[in-house]
């Protein structure tokens, strides 16, 4: 009898018939014999109305306030479901994130989980209970409820896993798999069937949205067994044949995956450049131009710095563009007062698209041939920056869709 950990996002939830049809899977595998705990987000859209109703009353509301407002969402779905698994003939038992508990640090809005009790879920899961468990929150040391920041569900279900030493964490989505880029941009985008855990973290963190980028970490750094699937299917499908759909997240790189140079292509509309010019090359002269970034809590991405002459240079990086008008702010005043910079030059108008896959360890060429691609499409490129599974390249936005088609067909990754 497997202990299996289901995840279901806002989309598979997204109304009555789809809560129904959920009921109708997680009660399928309960009766085939496993043992089910099944994490869930709030209804699509919920989550979204109730940040809006707190924007009518406040542009900057006391965090605190606001998990204990957006916390609400997913304990509406978890006793929808464990209704509609009664409704079934499965005994379930709910429970928000402080009833189990999930111990988190005090970061409201954006809290990391440092503990799971897993007592109570236990008690009821050898009591033959579905356990349906509200994900994106938990309670801090005071007794607060804390949230886990967007797409946070997907964190909760892989540390229950990792906390339970569940068999294996699927997580249910509104597509069929991980993708080798986005279908939207490639219409017959190939589906994998497997990816190790550091392309798909690789793949998250360059902008990849099938899964939050904390849950891909947790899972491996505890060796969770993970897989991504679709919500939307016949819910009776037989279950040998569900169990093997979608994509598997996997720990060893195997002979057929090492064939493979390039996994995915992954993309990021969102960026923007910043480029602080001639500024005097010394020591400290990179902290002193992010230091003031870090310390406004902006994260940088991609980093550039060229020497130039007479003891000057010049230091470029990017930011999300929702912080581009920040960060502007904060270069333009230090750029006057403490770094003596000739200028500041920005543009949010960049994005970034990355080639990712184990193989590139192995293959030689990589860089040089996406890098002539795009000079064959016309797209210049302005900056770089690579790992030893990833190159990463930042071009100008109206050129994205372009240049992932370019290389989804100079890297053949139509083949299987």
């Amino acid at each position: 009898m497997a202990l299996i950990v289901h995840k279901y996002g806002g989309t598979s939830m997204g109304s009555v018939e789809r809560i129904r049809n959920v009921a109708k899977r997680v009660a399928k595998w309960h009766k085939a014999g496993h043992r089910l705990v099944v994490v869930l987000s709030a209804m699509a859209g919920e989550t979204n109305r109730l940040l809006s109703l707190v924007q009518k009353i406040s542009e900057q509301p006391n965090p605190r306030e606001l998990d204990m407002i957006t916390s609400t969402g997913e304990q509406v779905s978890v006793g929808l479901l464990s209704i509609a698994l009664q409704e079934e003939g499965i005994d379930a038992a709910s429970y928000a994130g402080w009833q189990v508990a999930i111990k988190t640090d005090s970061a409201f809005t954006k809290a990391r989980i440092n503990e799971i009790n897993d007592k109570r879920v236990l008690t009821d899961l050898n009591a033959g209970k579905v356990v349906v468990i509200a994900g994106f929150q938990g309670v801090d040391p005071d007794g607060y409820i804390t949230t886990l920041g967007r797409g946070g569900s997907d964190t909760s279900a892989v540390a229950i896993a990792a906390a339970m030493r569940a068999d294996e964490c699927l997580i249910y989505t509104d597509v069929d798999g991980v993708y080798v880029t986005d279908p939207r941009v490639v219409e017959k985008a190939r589906r994998l069937d497997q990816i190790t855990f550091e392309e798909m973290l690789e793949m998250a963190s360059l902008g990849s949205k099938v899964l939050q980028i904390r849950s891909v970490e947790c899972a491996g750094k505890y060796r969770v067994k993970t897989r991504v699937l679709s919500s939307l299917i016949d819910p009776m499908i037989p279950l040998d044949e569900e169990m093997c759909s979608g994509t598997l997240i996997t720990f060893e790189e195997n002979e057929k995956m090492e064939q493979a140079v390039i996994s995915g292509i992954a993309f990021q509309r969102d960026e923007a450049r910043i480029a602080v010019i001639n500024v005097p090359d010394k020591i400290d002269i990179a902290y002193q131009i992010l230091g003031p970034i870090a310390e406004a809590n902006i994260d940088v991405d991609m980093i550039n710095q060229n020497s130039g002459i007479e003891g000057k240079t010049d230091l470029a990086f990017t930011v999300n563009r929702g912080d581009y008008k920040h960060a502007m702010n904060i270069l333009s005043y230090h750029s006057k007062e403490y770094i003596n910079a000739q200028r500041v030059l920005g543009n949010p108008q960049v994005s970034k698209v990355s080639l990712v896959g184990v193989g590139m360890r192995s293959h030689v060429g990589v860089a040089s041939k996406m890098f002539h691609t795009l000079s064959e499409e016309g797209i210049n490129i302005q900056m770089i920056s690579t790992s030893e599974i990833k190159i990463s390249v930042l071009i100008d936005e109206r050129f994205i869709e372009c240049a992932v088609r370019a290389l989804y067909k100079e890297f053949d990754l139509e083949k299987t």
